[in-house]
């Protein structure tokens, strides 16, 4: 694994950076060129921002929190990627205000969708920001993932409410306005015109696994991120991860 991905953190990014390292990869290759144009809405302090810039990449970060953007700009520095990473504030909801549309051959929109009144419109607003031949690269909460958790937690009441709210909560105390199922993404993602290349379940079982034997068990840690990857790809576990990752392209 690659160092964004430790160490214990890794459990919560694993899946998603590996895709997307692939996914950067194969965009270079088909635009012909080594250093991409990459925009990430809803980027806060930069776990991804970071590591695409150490790739080679520019990034743009969108973000309505200037202390996050603060900490981007620290964060940047002290991985030397600063002449590579641009923070700007802002929203999906005005995204195409404040970036210039058909202009990013990639572009993140992990953890947005859960906070926006019209995710459709945040769907359309990130697509419209890509070049004709981009991919997206979207992650959100898992609706049937938060049902579970609540139901091993005991609080049997909540994983009903969460089961038939609109909105997938389970309660007054959720922290999350919206989650979705892997049908919901990708009828997002497909509305806006992209065809979707593939759906991974993340964090299916890290989540569940007691954190002390994690962190005590020798190999454990390993052990657990290869089988995270083993089982991301495999739509029978989409149902239980705490989140959902798809990939998408333009054109």
């Amino acid at each position: 694994m690659s160092d964004p991905l430790r160490p214990r953190a890794s459990l919560r990014t694993a899946v998603v950076w590996e895709v997307l390292k692939d996914a950067l990869e194969r965009q270079a290759k088909a635009s012909g060129v080594e250093t991409l144009e990459v925009l990430d809405t809803g980027g806060g302090t930069g776990n991804f921002a970071v590591p695409v810039a150490r790739l080679g990449h520019r990034v743009t970060v969108v973000d309505p929190s200037p202390d996050a953007l603060f900490g981007l700009e620290r964060r940047a520095a002290e991985s030397g990627v600063t002449e590579r990473i641009r923070g700007v504030q802002g929203d999906a909801h005005g995204l195409l205000g404040v970036v210039a549309p058909s202009s990013y051959d990639v572009v993140l929109c992990h953890g947005v969708l859960e906070y926006l009144d019209d995710p459709a419109e945040g769907v359309r607003n990130v697509v419209g920001a890509l070049r004709p031949s981009g991919t997206l690269s979207l992650l959100a909460a898992s609706r049937n993932g938060a049902v579970l958790a609540r139901a091993i937690a005991g609080h049997f009441t909540e994983a009903r409410q969460g089961l038939t709210d609109p909105d997938g909560r389970w309660g007054e105390g959720d922290p999350l306005p919206r989650r979705f199922t892997a049908d919901d993404l990708t009828a997002l993602v497909s509305d806006a015109g992209l065809a979707v290349a593939a759906v991974h379940g993340v964090r299916v079982f890290a989540d569940l696994v007691p954190g002390v034997l994690v962190d005590t068990e020798p190999g454990a840690l390993d052990a657990l991120l290869k089988l995270e990857l083993a089982a991301a790809e495999l739509p029978a576990f989409h149902s239980i991860a705490t989140q959902l990752h798809v990939l998408a392209h333009r054109g």
